[in-house]
């Protein structure tokens, strides 16, 4: 049984190591050095202390991937927009962990101040999380070649927008 929770420190330890692979093997991410659990954790207090969402996904014990959102740009204009962020163990890839991750994230920012959410993916090639990102009623805005390079290869950026609640129908409060 799959249980999304809140994330909690003794789960830093997963979190890293889901991350460090992708790190290293992947192309979600374009950091190139994998963070330890102490800098993970240290992100994970940061972004739980500024009121942003952090959940894990648990199956039979073992955190199997987690998501959080966090501010999409520092100035004040965008205090409205998160960004999202979801890394899945390779493992249970393709299992509905990613969809359930992300579907919490929605649920809890819909509650929340934000009016947008964006998904910056990267790799253009990358079917899966471009698939459950417009599954979950993400709009395609546009894809940015080649601004990275990770691997031996360049890499591109999708870019993905969904409205929370009335989204920019209506004023902020």
């Amino acid at each position: 049984m799959l249980i999304v929770r809140d994330a909690r420190a003794e789960d830093m330890a997963a979190v890293a190591e889901i991350y460090q692979r992708e790190v290293r093997e992947g192309l979600a991410t374009f950091e190139e050095e994998p963070p330890q659990e102490a800098e993970m954790a240290r992100r994970w207090r940061s972004l739980v202390g500024d009121g942003f969402a952090y959940v894990v996904a648990e199956r039979d014990g073992v955190v199997v991937g987690y998501a959080y959102v966090g501010p999409y740009r520092p100035r004040p204009a965008y205090r409205f927009c998160v960004e999202s962020t979801v890394y899945v163990r390779k493992q249970a890839r393709g299992s509905g962990v990613g969809r359930a991750l992300v579907a919490r994230l929605l649920e809890v920012c819909e509650a929340g101040p934000w009016r947008q959410i964006v998904a910056v993916i990267g790799d253009s090639d990358n079917a899966a999380s471009i698939g459950l990102h417009a599954a979950l009623g993400f709009e395609h805005r546009g894809v940015m070649r080649g601004v990275g390079f990770k691997l031996g290869r360049w890499v591109d950026t999708v870019v993905m927008q969904r409205a929370l609640g009335d989204g920019d129908a209506e004023l902020p409060n």
